[in-house]
């Protein structure tokens, strides 16, 4: 796979993961490191001069009045990184630290954070190296940016820290130097530019994201699969309905209905059978198609963060100016990062009410209880709806947005916070229980087809069975099931059932 280039303005949620999670390697674009080389020389001018400049020859934070001898500067941004090193919890994944070093390293590429190349020329060093910063994923309150585990990002550039590398954690000391790259000693502005700014809740949200997609076309697979089980009014999906809403979600998720369901001889006619459907299955156009319409904000906000300078002070090379602002703070990812949480939190309790419809035999239109043959000697799939509504349940609280708390840090300095990195690790983890709750729709749909008379299935539905079936059995009697139901869950979550059903009905809106 080519190089992505970094520019400080065109990176991308598709380039992010090419290098987070494939192959592709990093590369700087020599007019954007002229950029960085000319906002460092204004840098080195004042404090030649002993102009006062926040961060740079100043304290931090309550501090930002107190100044700082010529003398110690280095050392100030050396204190600065050890300082805020002070996470808690698990290391972050893999993929949310690379994310963080590409968007960090495309960051100072805007040429507007005075560091010197070398900065920059190390992180792509790093990411190309596959050397990995061990970084605790507790301890960012998302203002003065994501200070606590950017700083752990830091630590290996100044041999100090944990790092991974070749899949072992080691010193960050002995990852850099068995990987060839050297490191560096930080000099004024430069540990301020590193670590004031959104890129971990920006990583970790961008891929919460990645996968949010997934799981919302896979979501309209397995809800057409219970609608067709279920023997589901087809009208619901005219689009002459949808189009009167006029919401772009709610109808492209219609769209994808009518075609997993083309030709489906499981589907009824309204009246045929019954009048109305239940909500769970007539408004699957209104419901998923409001998250959809969610995340596709979220995308927005991602894709400009990406590509944003979020440090402080800025350097316009242009002027010589050095202003001191406020675009580490995280309010615009944290807003985005709690819609993301809602929307995913809605698509897993509407199918948990499918899942729910399916196996109560006062809902199911004629199935066996459970949806198992002998009932009471077997329980079929009663508790994997326990499982469901647990996910579900556990979601409603992850869900209470953390953008809307705030507590004041530095001594009042910092009195307002986003706590931004909260709401995107929350955000990861209700599609994590959401991609669960799928997998068991999936299952119990399934399961349902096996149970009643054989028909002709939909076109996108018949696929979505077979790839199911080839995995994963019918179920006769009782059977251990959380190995099965994990295994569905990564059928959805990883793609691989969206994939097969789009090689048979088509791509989905």
């Amino acid at each position: 796979m080519s190089d992505i280039l970094l520019d400080g303005g065109s990176l991308r949620v598709g380039r992010l993961l090419s290098v987070t999670m494939g192959r592709a390697g990093v590369a700087a674009d020599p007019g954007a490191m002229r950029r960085v080389e000319a906002s460092r020389l204004v840098v080195d001018d004042l404090v030649a001069k002993g102009r006062p400049m926040y961060g740079i020859n100043t304290g931090f934070g309550r501090f930002a009045d107190v100044a700082v001898p010529e003398e110690d500067l280095n050392q100030l941004q050396i204190n600065l990184i050890l300082s805020d090193a002070c996470g808690v919890g698990v290391p972050l994944p893999k993929r949310v630290v690379r994310g963080m070093l590409l968007m960090r390293a495309n960051s100072l590429l805007s040429g507007l954070s005075g560091v010197r190349p070398i900065i920059i020329e190390t992180i792509i060093e790093m990411l190309n190296k596959g050397v990995h910063p061990v970084i605790p994923e507790k301890g960012s309150v998302g203002s003065s940016g994501d200070l606590c585990p950017l700083a752990h990002m830091v630590l290996p550039m100044l041999g100090l820290g944990e790092a991974e590398y070749m899949g072992s954690v080691m010193s960050g000391e002995n990852a850099m130097f068995r990987a060839g790259i050297g490191t560096i000693t930080l000099r004024a502005k430069e540990g301020l530019a590193l670590i004031n700014g959104t890129q971990c809740m920006t990583s970790i949200i961008a891929h919460a994201l990645a996968d949010s997609e997934i799981l919302l076309k896979s979501a309209d697979v397995t809800g057409a699969l219970t609608m067709e089980s279920l023997r589901g009014i087809i009208n619901a999906y005219d689009p002459r309905i949808h189009k009167a809403r006029r919401h772009s979600g709610q109808m492209d998720v219609a769209a994808n209905m009518m075609r997993l369901l083309e030709g489906s001889e499981y589907t009824t006619k309204q009246g045929e059978l019954r009048m109305q459907d239940a909500y769970s299955l007539r408004c699957i156009p209104q419901i998923h198609g409001a998250s959809r319409i969610a995340a596709a904000y979220v995308a927005s906000v991602v894709e400009n963060e990406m590509n944003a300078v979020t440090d402080n002070p800025l350097v316009f090379a242009d002027t010589g100016d050095v202003y001191s602002g406020g675009n580490f703070h995280g309010q615009p990812v944290a807003i985005a990062a709690d819609t993301l949480g809602i929307a995913m939190a809605e698509i897993g309790d509407v199918s948990e009410r499918r899942v729910a419809k399916l196996v109560d035999p006062a809902l199911n239109h004629g199935l066996p209880a459970f949806l198992v043959k002998h009932g009471g000697l077997n329980c079929g799939f009663m508790v994997p709806q326990y499982a469901a509504a647990a996910l579900v349940s556990e979601n409603k609280i992850l869900a209470h947005p953390s953008s809307v708390d705030s507590i004041p840090t530095s001594a009042g300095q910092e009195d307002h916070v986003s706590m931004g990195t909260i709401g995107a690790r929350k955000a990861q983890t209700i599609a994590d229980h959401v991609k669960a709750v799928l997998g068991i729709e999936l299952m119990c749909a399934a399961q349902a087809i096996d149970l009643q008379e054989r028909r002709r299935m939909g076109v996108g539905t018949s696929a979505a069975y077979a790839f199911i079936r080839e995995r994963i059995s019918a179920m006769d009697n009782d059977r251990i099931l959380f190995k099965e139901q994990q295994l569905a869950a990564e059928m959805v979550g990883t793609g691989a059932l969206l994939e097969a059903v789009e090689h048979a009905a088509g791509k989905l809106a």
